[in-house]
């Protein structure tokens, strides 16, 4: 593993551990810890589904994708209003409102992601691959199919008798398909608003459901 690889891994381990919290913060209040164990359990599957969809769908596109914790560092319009170093947003405010509610509120906005070209990719000039650089498209392709699969666990999951998985799942697609941020929402969005639209209109009769 090489040290972007071995980067991209800490940050999922950090996303896995902190949506582990925000899952099982409720479970953790009232000593219930077999549920704090299904929660790291779901929490991993849940982001090890996010993560590896988009990248499935990068590499069918000649490209590749790296995932990060989410970060803010900019606070103003002026170049010189910034933070000395970027905050982790993807960890600060899911676990503020996880805290604040007592878990009550579970915000799910973790991770961002960029897209590269790969080598291969320039040499494909024709068709589908008329240039070589990643488009805005191309780029919000890969953010759905991450929003997709969550979508498709959701579903898998309630059909095999696992509800909480199920709900956590459409929860998650929803925090994410927000345009906030790097998060997939926002990337979806400039990559083709009405991809955005319709995936949307579906999480949002997912996630109603999951709140019955």
């Amino acid at each position: 593993m090489d040290f972007e690889g071995y980067n991209e891994f800490k940050q999922i381990l950090a996303a896995i551990l902190t949506l582990t919290i925000v899952i099982g913060l409720s479970f953790a209040l009232e000593g219930d810890w077999n549920m704090l164990v299904q929660a790291l359990l779901f929490s991993a599957i849940i982001i090890a589904v996010h993560v590896f969809s988009k990248k499935v769908a990068a590499n069918l596109l000649d490209s590749d994708v790296e995932h990060e914790i989410w970060s803010f560092a900019r606070y103003g319009l002026k170049p010189n209003w910034h933070f000395k170093k970027s905050l982790p947003f993807g960890i600060i405010i899911p676990l503020f409102f996880t805290i604040f509610t007592l878990g009550k509120l579970k915000v799910m906005t973790f991770l961002t992601y960029e897209t590269r070209a790969l080598k291969i990719r320039a040499a494909k000039r024709f068709g589908f691959y008329s240039y070589s650089e990643m488009t805005d498209w191309h780029n919000g392709l890969i953010g759905a199919s991450g929003i997709f699969m969550l979508l498709v666990l959701s579903t898998l999951s309630y059909l095999s008798g696992f509800e909480f998985l199920a709900r956590m799942s459409a929860f998650y697609a929803f925090f994410n398909l927000l345009p906030l941020g790097k998060i997939d929402g926002t990337q979806i969005f400039f990559g083709s608003k009405i991809l955005w639209i319709t995936l949307a209109a579906i999480t949002l009769i997912f996630t109603a459901y999951a709140l019955i």
